[in-house]
């Protein structure tokens, strides 16, 4: 039984439905706020749906590159065309090297002969020079002998390619400084798999004679060494004395909606190592040509190639209209436009926070909208007739009730309405007859002497704290004296119907009658005073109401079990 009610109960709160409570105020400077953050946020949205596609579904392309270079220099009393100064690169296949300058060592032959200068190859005897050792940096295989270098300087002999590549400067200015005008052209095809789509950077009106310029010619592919370099913001003339890469950018961002169909290539340049770095700029490497001699023997020329690679780097993506990315979109974003009320709760929160300057509507708002929960046996309620609002004060009370400190609980309260509680029209010998009797108790039940606590002298001696209450915080008419206090609570006709209307059989005649209409007294004043029944169990009556209503309605043996209610 117990599992089947919880199941129950949890099936029940399946059918449920929480909506917050929201509280609204006419603010000009919260509502520009607001707007403001509405306008922006829905700028933007706009601008990244339209501008950066997020309807689409996008995918990474696949890529391949090839290239053709062409041209012809004369220098060092030679032709240079692509087969000499295009070297196959030893980096990735979407790379090409074109030689700018050159070192060359001829006629190297297997023997022996002495070692370029450094710090360990120098000696001064045999005894410096191990047979068989091999440095790093040598450039063969030391024989054990010290020979002379030149008439200054003695070094260990090596078997090796000789005579030994000198370590020098490369030539200035650059031997292949004419390749400045070589072109080359790039052949590029992308694929998208899941939309099964190919493309080339080729256009389809393609002009084999054309040259790649950023403003009269964008999507050409054959591309001017010099122009590159240019673009790249770099002299071709300086890169060219000891080399450099520099990268060949094709970006792609294709929109493959028929609607609105765009796929076209976008060329970059720049340089990619360090130009500025003093250990080893630039780029170059070595490579041999061997010949065969009459005599049998090999020979060989040893070049040290400076130049520039070029790197070709294609990325990019494709994009194509899909109903779950919008939506997708349009959900998340939605979210943005909390920011608006995020913003002014941030301010009134900071505004709570301070302690400056005290604004009265945005303390009626914080009171408005914040309500702090606090157990019942910790506080109580007062409510003081020349006061529009309910005060909240702390337990324990170290001074009387009526002079303790309270804060603000709510604003002005609600004045009585209730259809178990409305006045019935009484004849005028009624009220004259019930104006009569309210004279005679109160005539009758008037202090002997003032408290200091009480401002309305008609309140009850008492030496407990939490009963030292006045219906005034000031000096003045008590509210028993009014009319409608006599109409709203102490009108058994109301009293009546109030107790009727929750109970129709209710049962008012007899010794219990009193303690009933006693009790719905109470209930009266609380709610014509504070607003509501809701603070009920907290809120305390005046002593000099308590007191008439406990004159007007005494109990039989004279026993009140409580000061607020019984």
């Amino acid at each position: 039984e117990a599992l089947t009610m919880v199941a129950f109960g949890c099936l029940k709160d399946l059918f449920d439905y929480d909506s917050p409570k929201s509280i609204r105020f006419r603010s000009v400077g919260c509502v520009c706020v607001k707007w403001f953050i509405y306008v922006v946020v829905a700028v933007y949205i706009c601008y990244t749906l339209i501008v950066h596609k997020r309807y689409q579904e996008k995918e990474e392309l696949s890529s391949s590159v090839r290239t053709s270079l062409k041209g012809v220099a004369h220098a060092d009393s030679r032709i240079w065309d692509a087969a000499e100064y295009t070297i196959p690169t030893q980096a990735s296949l979407n790379s090409f090297f074109v030689m700018t300058n050159v070192i060359r060592t001829e006629n190297q032959r297997h023997e022996t002969c002495p070692e370029y200068p450094f710090a360990k190859a120098i000696c001064s005897s045999d005894k410096s020079c191990e047979s068989g050792s091999v440095d790093i940096r040598s450039n063969g295989v030391q024989t054990g002998r010290c020979v002379h270098y030149n008439r200054t300087l003695k070094t260990c002999e090596i078997m090796a390619w000789c005579p030994v590549q000198m370590e020098e400067s490369p030539p200035v200015p650059a031997v292949l400084r004419s390749s400045e005008n070589f072109t080359v052209l790039i052949k590029n095809d992308i694929h998208f798999p899941k939309f099964n789509y190919t493309v080339q950077n080729t256009p389809p009106n393609f002009n084999s004679s054309c040259t790649f310029n950023k403003i009269t010619s964008p999507l050409c592919p054959i591309f001017r060494l010099g122009d590159i370099l240019q673009e790249a913001k770099e002299n071709f003339s300086e890169v060219a004395v000891k080399g450099g890469i520099i990268a060949i950018e094709i970006k792609w961002d294709c929109n493959l909606d028929s609607w609105f169909y765009f796929c076209s290539p976008e060329y970059r340049f720049r340089r990619l190592d360090n130009k500025t770095r003093s250990l080893y700029p630039g780029f170059s490497f070595r490579f041999a040509r061997y010949y065969k001699l009459p005599n049998g023997k090999e020979e060989r020329t040893l070049f040290k190639a400076y130049g520039i690679r070029f790197d070709v780097l294609v990325f990019g993506t494709g994009g194509k209209f899909n109903a779950i990315e919008l939506f997708t979109f349009i959900g998340s974003t939605i979210a943005y436009f909390g920011l608006a009320v995020t913003a002014i709760e941030v301010c009134f929160y900071l505004y709570n926070c301070s302690s400056c300057c005290k604004i009265p509507f945005c303390e009626n708002l914080i009171r408005k909208k914040y309500e702090t929960v606090l157990m019942p046996k910790q506080v109580m309620f007062v409510s003081f007739v020349d006061e529009p609002h309910v005060t909240l004060i702390k337990m324990p009370l170290e001074t009387s009730l009526q002079d303790a400190e309270g804060s603000i609980f709510e604003n002005q309260p609600v004045k009585f309405y209730d259809p178990r509680s409305c006045c019935a029209h009484e004849s005028r010998e009624n009220h004259d007859s019930r104006e009569t009797e309210l004279r005679q108790l109160m005539q009758s039940t008037s202090p002997p002497d003032s408290l200091k606590w009480c401002h309305c002298g008609r309140c009850k001696v008492t030496q407990k704290y939490h009963e030292q209450l006045c219906c005034r915080r000031t000096d003045g008419q008590c509210i028993t004296t009014t009319y409608w206090f006599v109409q709203l609570v102490l009108s058994r006709d109301t009293l009546k119907k109030a107790l009727l209307y929750e109970d129709p059989f209710q049962e008012l005649r007899g010794g219990n009658a009193n303690s009933h209409l006693r009790r719905a007294a109470y209930r009266q004043y609380i709610h014509w005073r504070f607003g509501s029944f809701d603070l009920e169990d907290r809120a305390v009556i005046p002593s000099c109401c308590r007191r008439l209503i406990r004159s007007t309605y005494p109990d039989v043996d004279g026993n009140y079990t409580g000061f607020n209610m019984e």
